[in-house]
This record gives structure tokens, C-alpha cells and sequence, in this order.
């Protein structure tokens, strides 16, 4: 029986064929990228592998021959201090399970669902960042035909997610900032960029509803080293007025008090200045950044573990795991002294979506 696009975990090279109204041999010839077909013919085989989300039978001949020997990683690009750790975690965690990695980034490309069902072929299950980087069509794109883990995203049906933990301990910061006496304060990073940013925005809000205060608009700029130069430059101008920022990571916060300390702005004295990974840098500036840490490697490692898992059928039902993450007061913040300052405990949990239930 061919497969149809309700059950695309049954599809085959002849279901596409059929589907595309074309010969098997010009199904073959478009997914092996020959130009011996026509732009029409080519359209209508690649929109039937996309109805019926076929994986080619390469990748099952491969599976069997090499017993999971490669994973997949998709992440929106490579810059910045947070995709380095997180790599590094993934790779390293990969390695001792006998796992090599496969990396391919969504800058650049033009369609990145076919780059990944591409990728699919060639490793035995794909990890990616919820990042808007990577839209959700693409992270579904594999459902019922390869293994798929969430970093950072929002659960999706069998999908598994692994993130840290957010809103809590971006209230916990904000809240900080509030105590010191700052009445102005500013998110600065885009909410939509991903879910991480989403919840760290919302406990941003929720600070200040603790206080029966209303929290400004977020400042929606990406998250990269040149915006927070940029937005150095409006709070210099007079385009953005606050006491406080709390930016979304820590590349923005040390951009802009580098940028602002050359303008002449003191921080914290003008202007307190928090963030969020606790980069290596953060503890080596003066000021000191007062920052939330997150273990990004230890994210990868666990990423790569489910994966494994997934791959391997050890993982019986679909889970959510959150890490903990801990407020790290230095003197950015307009403390006199550098100060780690854990939250309450928070234990690592798996919540199964299906029971839903914690377990430790």
C-alpha cells in the first residue's frame, strides 16, 4: 500500500513517484541532484518528498551498517561565546558514545527543511536549537523517520526538549536590579528570537508585577556583539533612557559597557548593566558582570545523551528536561563585592509529557 502524506513514517521511493505522477528513475535522478530532468519534474518529486516527508532507504542501509555511529546538530550559526560551549558539550558527550557529529548551520541557507532531511541521510537522529532561526516546519519535518531533540525550545509530539531553566531566574535578577533602588529599567534582546529569550523577558515582566510596576517594551535587537554596540550608542544619544539594562546575554551586556564606559558612562554608577550565560569574560571585566548562569556545555552533553537514547531505544516516552540556572552577583549590578549567589535548589526533573509527572 503506498504511503500517503497521513502516514508519512511508511514512505518509499515508489509513494514519491507516485505522488510526483513521474517515473522512479526521475525520483532517483532529482534526489541525487542530477540536471537531467526538467524544472517541472524536479518541482514535483521535491514537493512530494515534502508531502510525505520521505527519508531516502540509503540512510536505513547506512543505519544498518554502521550501528549509529553519527548525529546530527542544527544551530542557527556559530558566533558568540554560547554556541562554542554548546558544541563543545554535544561533540565531547557524542564522543564517548562512540558518536561522530555532523554540523550544519541555518545561516545561509535558502531552504533549510531540505538541508536537514538532506542531513537525515547521513546520521541516525538530529538535535537542534528552538531558535526562530530554525522555524518549527523544520524541526517536524523528520516526524516518524528520525529521532529529534529539542535544545532550548518548546516541547513539541515526540519530540523531546532539553532547556535551562529561564523565568525564574531572570525574575530573580530583575528583582535584584529593583532592590538596588533602579526604577528605569530595560530589557534589551528580542523575545521572538527564541523561547530561552521569551521566558527570560517574562520574568523580566513578572519582577515588576511583584511590585504593582508596569515593564517597559523589550529593546528588540539581536543578540550579537554589534547591536549591543548600536544600542550602547542610543543610550548615549538619548534614544533609549534607563538606570538599569538587562540584556538577554552576556555578548550584548559587555558590548555595550565597552561601548558606554568610551563614552564616558560609568556603569554601575550611571548605569547598571546585568546579562545572562556568565561567559569566561564576565568574570575578568571591571566591573565584574553580574550575570545568570546557564551550563550550556552540560546542555549539549544532555542533548547528545537523549539523543542517544532516542536512537537507541533506551528512551521509552517522550520527556522534558529543564537544567537549573543561578543568579552570579558581581558589580555590575552596583554591588560593592563580587558575590555567587545561588537560587533556591531547584532539582534536575524529567517531566513525562505523557504521565505528566517529575521525576528526580
Amino acid at each position: 500500500m503506498a504511503a500517503t502524506a497521513g502516514h508519512p513514517a511508511g514512505a518509499t521511493i515508489y509513494s514519491v513517484a507516485e505522488r510526483a505522477g513521474v517515473s522512479i528513475a526521475s525520483v532517483s535522478r532529482v534526489l541525487q541532484g542530477s540536471t537531467a530532468v526538467s524544472d517541472r519534474t524536479r518541482d514535483r518529486v521535491l514537493q512530494a518528498v515534502d508531502d510525505l516527508r520521505y527519508v531516502p532507504l540509503s540512510a536505513a542501509r547506512s543505519l544498518a551498517v554502521r550501528h549509529h555511529e553519527a548525529h546530527g546538530l542544527v544551530l542557527p550559526e556559530l558566533s558568540g561565546p554560547y554556541y562554542s560551549e554548546l558544541v563543545l558539550g554535544f561533540e565531547s558527550r557524542a564522543s564517548e558514545l562512540g558518536q561522530s557529529v555532523v554540523l550544519i548551520l541555518a545561516e545561509g541557507k535558502h531552504d533549510l527543511t531540505r538541508a536537514v532531511r538532506k542531513l537525515a541521510t547521513r546520521v541516525d537522529g538530529i538535535a537542534m536549537l528552538g531558535s526562530a532561526a530554525i522555524p518549527e516546519a523544520t524541526v517536524t519535518a523528520l516526524h516518524g523517520s528520525k529521532p529529534v531533540v529539542l535544545i532550548a525550545g518548546e516541547a513539541l509530539p515526540d519530540i523531546d526538549a532539553i532547556s535551562a531553566e529561564n523565568t525564574s531566574s531572570a525574575q530573580a535578577l530583575t528583582e535584584h536590579l529593583l532592590a538596588h533602588g533602579r526604577r528605569k529599567l530595560l530589557f534589551v534582546g528580542d523575545p521572538d528570537a527564541g523561547p530561552d529569550i521569551r521566558d527570560r523577558y517574562a520574568g523580566f515582566v513578572a519582577a515588576h508585577a511583584k511590585r504593582r510596576r508596569r515593564a517597559a517594551p523589550p529593546v528588540r535587537i539581536p543578540l550579537r556583539e554589534s547591536a549591543g554596540t548600536v544600542m550602547a550608542d542610543g543610550v548615549l544619544t538619548g534614544e533609549h533612557v534607563a538606570d538599569a539594562l538587562v540584556c538577554a546575554n552576556d555578548e550584548l551586556a559587555l558590548a555595550i559597557m565597552k561601548r558606554l564606559r568610551e563614552g564616558g558612562v560609568r556603569t554601575p554608577d550611571d548605569l547598571a548593566i546585568v546579562g545572562w550565560d556568565d561567559a569566561m569574560t564576565a568574570r575578568y571585566i571591571e566591573p565584574g558582570l553580574t550575570t545568570v548562569r546557564q551550563p550550556v556545555r552540560e546542555l549539549g552533553a544532555l542533548a547528545a545523551d537523549r539523543l542517544h537514547a532516542r536512537i537507541t531505544g533506551a528512551a521509552a516516552e517522550q520527556s522534558t528536561q529543564v537544567i537549573p540556572t543561578h543568579l552570579v552577583i558581581r558589580s555590575s549590578c552596583g554591588c560593592a563585592a563580587a558575590l555567587d549567589t545561588p537560587l533556591p535548589p531547584r532539582p534536575r526533573h524529567t517531566k513525562n509529557r505523557t504521565q505528566g509527572k517529575r521525576t528526580p
